[in-house]
């Protein structure tokens, strides 16, 4: 079972609904190469994540991006 996505809200101007999330992922996946070498990632696997920064997509604030408990989700 996985966790609900984070929920956002930017403090500076009430959107809630727009960002830029910068993230870092490390995967384990196995990679299937077709004899003609076409490729199909299956079995991906989420290692670790990491959330680098999340800004603003109306007003561009980075340092205003709240994440919302789940109760506070609207």
């Amino acid at each position: 079972m996985t966790a609900p996505p984070t929920r956002y809200r930017c403090t500076a101007c009430g959107n809630l609904t727009r960002f830029n999330i910068t993230r870092t992922r490390r995967t384990r996946a196995f990679h299937h190469y077709t004899v003609g070498g076409e490729l199909a990632v299956e079995q991906e696997e989420l290692l670790a994540e990491h959330v680098e920064e999340v800004a603003c997509r109306w007003c561009g604030s980075p340092g205003a991006v709240e994440a919302l408990s789940p109760g506070e989700a609207p």
